[in-house]
């Protein structure tokens, strides 16, 4: 059954959403202009949404709706600073004109060393494995594959058979992992003390915040004025911690 691609990113949202729900998750106010925003110039509208889930310090959603032009599907999940498990990031997007899907799925990692990846990464490394269609990172031209991205990233260009038959299997299963993974972190000992995860959040935040290509994608339907709040404000607000570190002289 093939299904029109705003309809299956709402299929992927409502399973998300339930999945969060079903953790203890609780939505967090955020002001109006970040919760819902229109474009009349592009007739679009963008929604977002932050949990409060136990075990983690922040889970941002975002979803946003442009017709057959594109569909968006984004969500970061950042742990708490006393678990050095890795980041969760999902990024997809639909463009319906060219038949085109972008799909990046990952646990960010807060290191790269072999260390690290034995203790968290097999199930990912597993779920790539069943997916083969979604392996095409040397695509990824506007990250660094090697900065905050494993060696098992889900990454696929490409098109209405991934859309329709691969992509809710990946992404379920995905979000299956994750969880799987924060209950089995919870046995283990964290090899990052607090403070560094902190500064490797911190980090995380800086580095996308300065290469995130979906800035301009913003400012080209929603203004320049509402994308520079969104990213800095919404997104990736730990990018300014250090400045208002010095700024406050406080830790």
């Amino acid at each position: 059954m093939s299904f029109k691609a705003f309809n299956m990113f709402d299929l992927l949202l409502d399973n998300l959403t339930n999945k969060i729900t079903s953790r203890g998750g609780n939505q967090v106010t955020i002001p109006d202009y970040f919760k819902e925003h229109h474009s009349d110039k592009n007739n679009s509208v963008i929604r977002n949404w932050l949990w409060d889930v136990p075990g983690f310090r922040r889970w941002r959603v975002t979803r946003m709706d442009a017709g057959n032009k594109m569909q968006v599907l984004n969500s970061v999940a950042y742990p708490n600073f006393k678990n050095d498990m890795p980041i969760m990031g999902i990024d997809l997007l639909w463009f319906e004109v060219k038949g085109k899907l972008v799909a990046i799925l990952d646990f960010q990692p807060l290191e790269q060393n072999k260390n690290y990846f034995d203790k968290y990464f097999d199930k990912l490394k597993l779920l790539k494995s069943r997916f083969p269609d979604f392996s095409n990172q040397k695509d990824m031209n506007s990250y660094d594959i090697n900065k905050y991205f494993s060696p098992w990233v889900i990454f696929c260009k490409g098109d209405f058979r991934d859309m329709n038959d691969n992509l809710p299997l990946v992404f379920n299963g995905f979000l299956d992992s994750y969880f799987e993974l924060y209950n089995h972190s919870l046995a283990l000992n964290s090899q990052i003390s607090s403070d560094d995860i902190r500064r490797l959040h911190i980090s995380y935040d800086i580095y996308n915040f300065e290469r995130d290509p979906a800035h301009g994608l913003f400012k080209s339907y929603f203004g320049k004025e509402w994308a520079n709040s969104f990213i800095n404000e919404f997104l990736f607000p730990l990018k300014s911690y250090d400045q208002k570190v010095d700024n406050s002289g406080k830790s």
